[in-house]
Protein backbone atom coordinates (compact mmCIF):
# COMPACT_ATOMS: atom_id res chain seq x y z
CA UNK A 1 0.00 0.00 0.00
CA UNK A 2 0.97 3.91 -0.46
CA UNK A 3 0.43 5.61 2.70
CA UNK A 4 1.47 9.55 3.12
CA UNK A 5 2.85 10.85 6.62
CA UNK A 6 2.63 14.35 7.60
CA UNK A 7 4.76 15.75 10.45
CA UNK A 8 5.53 19.47 11.64
CA UNK A 9 8.95 20.94 10.65
CA UNK A 10 11.06 23.06 13.54
CA UNK A 11 13.63 24.99 11.47
CA UNK A 12 16.19 27.82 12.92
CA UNK A 13 15.58 31.10 12.30
CA UNK A 14 17.90 30.40 9.55
CA UNK A 15 16.80 27.26 7.78
CA UNK A 16 13.24 28.86 7.65
CA UNK A 17 14.60 32.01 5.64
CA UNK A 18 15.72 29.37 3.61
CA UNK A 19 12.58 27.58 3.36
CA UNK A 20 10.56 30.61 2.63
CA UNK A 21 13.59 31.60 -0.42
CA UNK A 22 13.21 28.27 -1.87
CA UNK A 23 9.35 28.56 -1.92
CA UNK A 24 9.41 31.89 -3.52
CA UNK A 25 12.68 30.58 -6.18
CA UNK A 26 10.52 27.58 -7.03
CA UNK A 27 7.74 29.83 -7.86
CA UNK A 28 9.66 32.34 -9.99
CA UNK A 29 10.21 29.24 -12.18
CA UNK A 30 6.61 28.08 -12.17
CA UNK A 31 6.15 31.87 -13.42
CA UNK A 32 8.88 31.96 -16.22
CA UNK A 33 7.96 28.55 -17.82
CA UNK A 34 4.70 29.48 -17.87
CA UNK A 35 5.36 32.58 -19.59
CA UNK A 36 7.82 31.10 -21.72
CA UNK A 37 4.69 28.58 -22.91
CA UNK A 38 2.77 31.97 -23.28
CA UNK A 39 4.88 33.31 -25.72
CA UNK A 40 6.04 30.05 -27.94
CA UNK A 41 2.13 29.99 -28.52
CA UNK A 42 1.31 34.10 -29.28
CA UNK A 43 4.52 34.72 -31.38
CA UNK A 44 5.64 31.61 -32.87
CA UNK A 45 2.88 30.82 -35.13
CA UNK A 46 1.07 28.80 -31.86
CA UNK A 47 4.53 26.45 -30.97
CA UNK A 48 4.17 24.18 -28.27
CA UNK A 49 6.62 23.92 -25.60
CA UNK A 50 6.54 20.69 -23.79
CA UNK A 51 8.13 19.46 -20.10
CA UNK A 52 10.98 17.81 -22.06
CA UNK A 53 12.56 21.15 -23.64
CA UNK A 54 12.01 23.05 -20.53
CA UNK A 55 13.85 20.53 -18.26
CA UNK A 56 16.90 20.89 -21.01
CA UNK A 57 17.28 23.97 -19.64
CA UNK A 58 17.46 23.74 -16.59
CA UNK A 59 21.44 23.45 -16.65
CA UNK A 60 21.54 27.04 -18.15
CA UNK A 61 19.43 28.49 -16.45
CA UNK A 62 21.19 27.49 -12.66
CA UNK A 63 24.48 28.39 -14.83
CA UNK A 64 23.05 32.10 -15.73
CA UNK A 65 21.47 32.22 -11.67
CA UNK A 66 23.26 30.52 -9.35
CA UNK A 67 21.89 32.18 -6.35
CA UNK A 68 18.40 31.59 -6.22
CA UNK A 69 18.38 28.58 -8.82
CA UNK A 70 21.80 26.96 -8.89
CA UNK A 71 21.02 26.59 -5.14
CA UNK A 72 18.00 24.13 -5.06
CA UNK A 73 18.02 20.45 -6.15
CA UNK A 74 17.91 19.71 -9.64
CA UNK A 75 15.50 17.17 -9.14
CA UNK A 76 13.03 19.41 -7.27
CA UNK A 77 13.09 21.50 -9.74
CA UNK A 78 12.11 19.53 -12.58
CA UNK A 79 9.38 18.26 -10.64
CA UNK A 80 8.04 22.37 -10.69
CA UNK A 81 8.08 22.20 -14.32
CA UNK A 82 6.10 18.60 -14.42
CA UNK A 83 3.63 20.47 -11.89
CA UNK A 84 3.07 22.90 -14.71
CA UNK A 85 3.02 20.20 -17.94
CA UNK A 86 0.16 18.33 -15.95
CA UNK A 87 -1.66 21.81 -15.27
CA UNK A 88 -1.78 22.14 -19.24
CA UNK A 89 -2.41 18.42 -20.13
CA UNK A 90 -5.79 19.02 -17.48
CA UNK A 91 -6.13 22.37 -19.40
CA UNK A 92 -6.33 20.69 -23.24
CA UNK A 93 -7.66 17.49 -21.99
CA UNK A 94 -10.84 20.12 -20.83
CA UNK A 95 -10.35 21.56 -23.88
CA UNK A 96 -11.53 18.26 -25.89
CA UNK A 97 -14.11 17.63 -23.74
CA UNK A 98 -16.08 20.69 -24.11
CA UNK A 99 -15.63 21.63 -20.66
CA UNK A 100 -14.76 24.72 -18.83
CA UNK A 101 -10.76 25.09 -19.95
CA UNK A 102 -9.03 26.98 -17.15
CA UNK A 103 -6.21 28.22 -17.94
CA UNK A 104 -3.04 27.31 -16.23
CA UNK A 105 -2.55 30.84 -14.36
CA UNK A 106 0.80 32.85 -12.74
CA UNK A 107 1.50 31.76 -9.17
CA UNK A 108 1.66 34.42 -6.21
CA UNK A 109 4.52 34.41 -3.71
CA UNK A 110 1.65 33.20 -1.17
CA UNK A 111 0.15 30.81 -3.32
CA UNK A 112 2.84 28.40 -4.03
CA UNK A 113 2.85 26.45 -1.02
CA UNK A 114 4.40 22.99 -2.11
CA UNK A 115 8.14 21.92 -3.15
CA UNK A 116 8.47 18.20 -4.58
CA UNK A 117 11.61 16.12 -4.01
CA UNK A 118 10.64 12.99 -6.37
CA UNK A 119 13.05 10.40 -4.83
CA UNK A 120 14.41 9.61 -1.18
CA UNK A 121 18.46 10.72 -1.45
CA UNK A 122 18.21 13.14 -4.24
CA UNK A 123 17.96 16.42 -2.62
CA UNK A 124 16.84 15.43 0.02
CA UNK A 125 17.65 12.93 2.85
CA UNK A 126 14.92 11.55 5.27
CA UNK A 127 16.81 10.62 8.70
CA UNK A 128 14.86 8.59 11.37
CA UNK A 129 18.06 8.08 13.34
CA UNK A 130 17.48 10.30 16.09
CA UNK A 131 20.14 13.34 16.51
CA UNK A 132 19.22 15.17 19.63
CA UNK A 133 16.40 13.21 20.41
CA UNK A 134 14.96 14.03 17.30
CA UNK A 135 14.60 12.80 13.16
CA UNK A 136 15.75 15.46 10.99
CA UNK A 137 15.55 15.68 7.10
CA UNK A 138 18.14 16.94 5.17
CA UNK A 139 16.79 19.20 2.23
CA UNK A 140 19.71 20.80 -0.46
CA UNK A 141 20.23 24.35 0.23
CA UNK A 142 18.34 24.50 3.81
CA UNK A 143 20.12 21.64 5.74
CA UNK A 144 19.14 19.35 8.14
CA UNK A 145 15.77 20.52 9.62
CA UNK A 146 14.42 19.15 12.86
CA UNK A 147 10.99 17.31 12.16
CA UNK A 148 8.28 16.47 15.25
CA UNK A 149 7.76 12.86 14.56
CA UNK A 150 4.97 12.05 16.52
CA UNK A 151 4.36 8.16 14.73
CA UNK A 152 6.44 5.81 13.14
CA UNK A 153 6.90 5.80 9.65
CA UNK A 154 6.16 2.26 7.97
CA UNK A 155 7.26 0.98 4.36
CA UNK A 156 10.22 2.72 2.11
CA UNK A 157 10.17 6.70 1.77
CA UNK A 158 9.36 7.16 -1.95
CA UNK A 159 9.09 10.90 -2.37
CA UNK A 160 9.13 14.25 -0.13
CA UNK A 161 7.40 17.27 0.01
CA UNK A 162 7.37 20.33 1.84
CA UNK A 163 4.65 22.01 2.21
CA UNK A 164 3.71 25.60 3.62
CA UNK A 165 0.20 25.12 5.65
CA UNK A 166 0.76 28.74 8.34
CA UNK A 167 3.71 26.20 9.98
CA UNK A 168 5.59 24.44 7.61
CA UNK A 169 4.99 20.09 7.37
CA UNK A 170 7.32 18.09 5.73
CA UNK A 171 4.66 15.14 3.87
CA UNK A 172 6.12 11.81 2.76
CA UNK A 173 4.86 9.31 0.92
CA UNK A 174 5.76 5.98 1.50
CA UNK A 175 5.25 2.58 -0.29
CA UNK A 176 5.39 -0.79 0.56
CA UNK A 177 3.36 -0.31 4.00
CA UNK A 178 2.34 -3.41 5.35
CA UNK A 179 -1.47 -3.47 6.41
CA UNK A 180 -2.52 -3.82 9.98
CA UNK A 181 -5.34 -6.14 9.99
CA UNK A 182 -8.10 -6.16 12.44
CA UNK A 183 -9.67 -9.02 14.05
CA UNK A 184 -13.20 -9.98 12.81
CA UNK A 185 -16.34 -8.52 14.54
CA UNK A 186 -19.05 -9.98 12.81
CA UNK A 187 -20.64 -7.08 12.49
CA UNK A 188 -22.02 -5.00 9.44
CA UNK A 189 -23.50 -1.18 8.99
CA UNK A 190 -25.04 1.03 6.63
CA UNK A 191 -24.28 4.53 7.46
CA UNK A 192 -26.29 7.97 5.95
CA UNK A 193 -24.50 11.49 5.65
CA UNK A 194 -26.44 14.41 6.84
CA UNK A 195 -26.48 17.67 7.06
CA UNK A 196 -28.60 17.78 10.19
CA UNK A 197 -26.68 14.40 11.69
CA UNK A 198 -23.08 13.91 10.73
CA UNK A 199 -24.48 10.43 10.15
CA UNK A 200 -26.65 8.05 10.93
CA UNK A 201 -26.30 4.30 11.16
CA UNK A 202 -28.31 1.39 10.58
CA UNK A 203 -28.42 0.21 14.03
CA UNK A 204 -30.23 3.84 14.85
CA UNK A 205 -27.57 5.66 16.42
CA UNK A 206 -26.49 9.60 15.34
CA UNK A 207 -23.68 11.20 15.19
CA UNK A 208 -23.90 15.02 15.95
CA UNK A 209 -22.74 17.28 13.02
CA UNK A 210 -19.98 19.86 14.76
CA UNK A 211 -20.70 22.54 12.56
CA UNK A 212 -17.20 23.65 13.08
CA UNK A 213 -17.27 26.43 10.22
CA UNK A 214 -20.73 27.49 12.52
CA UNK A 215 -18.64 27.53 15.46
CA UNK A 216 -15.79 30.16 14.27
CA UNK A 217 -18.45 32.33 12.12
CA UNK A 218 -18.16 35.38 14.11
CA UNK A 219 -14.46 34.69 14.85
CA UNK A 220 -13.78 34.42 10.93
CA UNK A 221 -15.87 37.41 10.03
CA UNK A 222 -14.65 39.97 12.61
CA UNK A 223 -11.12 38.44 11.12
CA UNK A 224 -12.24 39.03 7.32
CA UNK A 225 -13.96 42.30 7.89
CA UNK A 226 -10.63 43.68 9.79
CA UNK A 227 -8.31 42.96 6.18
CA UNK A 228 -11.37 44.20 3.97
CA UNK A 229 -10.65 47.49 5.99
CA UNK A 230 -7.15 47.02 3.70
CA UNK A 231 -6.58 48.45 0.25
CA UNK A 232 -6.71 44.95 -2.03
CA UNK A 233 -4.76 46.35 -4.81
CA UNK A 234 -1.49 47.71 -3.62
CA UNK A 235 1.93 47.45 -4.76
CA UNK A 236 3.48 46.47 -2.02
CA UNK A 237 1.56 44.33 1.38
CA UNK A 238 2.22 46.30 4.55
CA UNK A 239 2.62 44.25 8.48
CA UNK A 240 -0.37 45.12 9.21
CA UNK A 241 -1.93 43.79 6.00
CA UNK A 242 0.21 40.67 6.06
CA UNK A 243 -0.43 40.08 10.10
CA UNK A 244 -4.39 40.39 9.27
CA UNK A 245 -4.18 38.47 6.31
CA UNK A 246 -2.48 35.29 8.28
CA UNK A 247 -5.06 35.78 11.26
CA UNK A 248 -7.78 34.95 8.51
CA UNK A 249 -5.58 31.90 7.27
CA UNK A 250 -4.88 30.98 11.02
CA UNK A 251 -8.56 30.73 11.72
CA UNK A 252 -9.20 28.44 8.01
CA UNK A 253 -6.23 26.07 8.94
CA UNK A 254 -7.78 25.50 12.70
CA UNK A 255 -11.32 24.92 10.92
CA UNK A 256 -9.63 22.45 8.68
CA UNK A 257 -7.45 20.37 11.24
CA UNK A 258 -10.47 20.06 14.10
CA UNK A 259 -12.68 18.66 10.61
CA UNK A 260 -9.76 16.39 9.93
CA UNK A 261 -9.87 14.98 13.54
CA UNK A 262 -13.17 14.53 13.64
CA UNK A 263 -13.29 12.45 10.50
CA UNK A 264 -10.22 10.77 11.52
CA UNK A 265 -11.80 9.38 14.87
CA UNK A 266 -15.10 8.45 12.95
CA UNK A 267 -14.19 6.38 10.43
CA UNK A 268 -11.46 4.73 13.36
CA UNK A 269 -14.43 4.21 14.92
CA UNK A 270 -16.34 2.54 12.32
CA UNK A 271 -13.46 0.53 11.03
CA UNK A 272 -12.66 -1.02 14.42
CA UNK A 273 -16.70 -2.08 15.25
CA UNK A 274 -17.64 -3.27 11.68
CA UNK A 275 -16.03 -6.00 8.91
CA UNK A 276 -18.28 -3.82 6.23
CA UNK A 277 -19.34 -0.29 5.73
CA UNK A 278 -21.99 0.89 3.61
CA UNK A 279 -22.39 4.48 2.66
CA UNK A 280 -23.93 6.73 -0.51
CA UNK A 281 -21.62 7.27 -3.46
CA UNK A 282 -22.16 11.24 -3.59
CA UNK A 283 -21.39 13.73 -5.88
CA UNK A 284 -20.26 16.63 -3.35
CA UNK A 285 -19.66 18.71 -6.80
CA UNK A 286 -22.86 18.34 -7.89
CA UNK A 287 -25.05 18.88 -4.92
CA UNK A 288 -22.62 21.88 -3.93
CA UNK A 289 -23.51 23.59 -7.86
CA UNK A 290 -25.08 26.73 -7.79
CA UNK A 291 -28.29 26.81 -9.73
CA UNK A 292 -28.80 28.15 -13.28
CA UNK A 293 -29.98 31.31 -13.55
CA UNK A 294 -33.77 31.59 -15.09
CA UNK A 295 -34.35 33.83 -17.41
CA UNK A 296 -37.97 35.22 -17.56
CA UNK A 297 -39.28 34.69 -20.77
CA UNK A 298 -41.91 37.55 -20.97
CA UNK A 299 -39.31 40.46 -19.80
CA UNK A 300 -36.12 40.17 -21.69
CA UNK A 301 -33.14 40.93 -18.74
CA UNK A 302 -34.88 39.81 -16.33
CA UNK A 303 -34.39 36.50 -14.08
CA UNK A 304 -37.12 34.46 -12.50
CA UNK A 305 -36.34 33.41 -8.89
CA UNK A 306 -34.19 30.15 -8.22
CA UNK A 307 -33.64 30.23 -4.64
CA UNK A 308 -29.39 31.42 -5.21
CA UNK A 309 -29.53 32.38 -1.34
CA UNK A 310 -31.16 29.15 0.02
CA UNK A 311 -29.16 26.93 -1.92
CA UNK A 312 -25.66 28.85 -0.81
CA UNK A 313 -26.25 27.92 2.68
CA UNK A 314 -27.37 24.37 2.13
CA UNK A 315 -24.41 24.38 0.15
CA UNK A 316 -22.01 25.73 3.08
CA UNK A 317 -23.57 23.20 4.90
CA UNK A 318 -22.76 20.41 2.87
CA UNK A 319 -18.95 21.77 2.40
CA UNK A 320 -18.99 22.05 6.32
CA UNK A 321 -19.95 18.67 6.87
CA UNK A 322 -16.70 17.46 4.59
CA UNK A 323 -18.53 14.02 3.57
CA UNK A 324 -15.42 13.97 0.61
CA UNK A 325 -12.82 14.04 3.33
CA UNK A 326 -14.25 12.00 5.42
CA UNK A 327 -15.47 9.25 3.18
CA UNK A 328 -11.68 8.67 1.61
CA UNK A 329 -10.30 8.92 5.43
CA UNK A 330 -12.52 5.91 5.77
CA UNK A 331 -11.70 4.05 2.58
CA UNK A 332 -8.12 4.35 3.55
CA UNK A 333 -8.35 2.95 6.95
CA UNK A 334 -10.48 0.14 5.40
CA UNK A 335 -8.08 -1.01 3.15
CA UNK A 336 -5.36 -0.69 5.73
CA UNK A 337 -7.40 -2.63 8.60
CA UNK A 338 -8.87 -5.56 6.05
CA UNK A 339 -12.44 -4.17 5.90
CA UNK A 340 -14.73 -3.86 3.13
CA UNK A 341 -16.30 -0.34 2.24
CA UNK A 342 -19.55 -0.80 -0.15
CA UNK A 343 -20.59 2.30 -1.90
CA UNK A 344 -24.17 2.25 -3.21
CA UNK A 345 -26.62 4.34 -5.39
CA UNK A 346 -28.24 7.20 -3.45
CA UNK A 347 -31.47 7.23 -5.58
CA UNK A 348 -34.34 7.36 -3.37
CA UNK A 349 -32.57 5.47 0.08
CA UNK A 350 -34.45 8.11 2.18
CA UNK A 351 -37.73 7.41 0.16
CA UNK A 352 -38.02 3.58 -0.12
CA UNK A 353 -39.71 1.71 2.97
CA UNK A 354 -37.05 -0.66 4.30
CA UNK A 355 -40.68 -3.30 5.38
CA UNK A 356 -42.68 -3.57 1.71
CA UNK A 357 -40.38 -1.69 -0.58
CA UNK A 358 -42.80 0.70 -1.62
CA UNK A 359 -41.24 4.16 -3.14
CA UNK A 360 -43.12 7.49 -2.59
CA UNK A 361 -42.02 11.32 -2.52
CA UNK A 362 -45.07 11.61 0.19
CA UNK A 363 -43.29 9.24 2.36
CA UNK A 364 -40.26 11.48 3.14
CA UNK A 365 -42.95 13.80 5.20
CA UNK A 366 -40.76 16.12 6.80
CA UNK A 367 -36.59 15.92 7.11
CA UNK A 368 -36.47 14.04 10.21
CA UNK A 369 -40.13 12.09 9.35
CA UNK A 370 -40.55 9.25 7.48
CA UNK A 371 -44.08 7.46 7.27
CA UNK A 372 -44.57 4.71 5.08
CA UNK A 373 -47.80 5.75 2.73
CA UNK A 374 -48.68 2.11 2.08
CA UNK A 375 -47.51 0.22 4.92
CA UNK A 376 -47.93 2.71 7.55
CA UNK A 377 -44.18 2.13 8.59
CA UNK A 378 -42.96 5.31 10.98
CA UNK A 379 -39.60 5.91 11.64
CA UNK A 380 -36.41 8.50 11.46
CA UNK A 381 -35.90 9.58 7.60
CA UNK A 382 -32.29 8.99 7.82
CA UNK A 383 -32.42 6.02 9.65
CA UNK A 384 -34.51 4.66 7.22
CA UNK A 385 -31.92 5.55 4.45
CA UNK A 386 -28.99 3.87 6.32
CA UNK A 387 -31.25 0.92 6.58
CA UNK A 388 -31.38 1.06 2.84
CA UNK A 389 -28.29 1.24 1.97
CA UNK A 390 -27.39 -1.60 4.00
CA UNK A 391 -29.84 -3.25 2.09
CA UNK A 392 -28.44 -2.32 -1.26
CA UNK A 393 -25.01 -3.09 0.01
CA UNK A 394 -26.23 -6.82 0.76
CA UNK A 395 -27.57 -7.09 -2.64
CA UNK A 396 -24.59 -5.53 -4.28
CA UNK A 397 -22.17 -8.31 -2.35
CA UNK A 398 -24.70 -11.14 -3.38
CA UNK A 399 -24.66 -10.27 -7.58
CA UNK A 400 -20.19 -9.64 -6.67
CA UNK A 401 -20.58 -13.84 -5.66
Amino acid sequence: MIRAYKFLLRPTVRQAQALREMLVDHCCLYNGALQERRDAWRHRSKTSIRYGGQSAQLKEIRTFDPERQGRWSFSSQQATLRRLDKAFQAFFRRVRNGEKPGYPRFKGAGRFDTVTFPRDGDGCRWDSTPHDAQTRVRLQGVGHVRVHQHRPVRGRVKTISVKREGHRYVVLSCDNVPAEPLPATGAVVGIDLGVTHFLTTSNGEHLANPRFLNAAAEELAAAQRHLATFPQRTKRRTKAHRAAARKVAKIHAKIRRRRLDHAHKTALTLVRDHDAIAHERLNTAGMTRTPRPQPDPEQPGVFLPNQRAAKAGLNRSILDAGWGVFLAILANKAESAGRTVIGVNPRNTSRTCPDCGHVAKENRITQPKFQCTACGMTANADHVAALNILNRAGLALCDAA
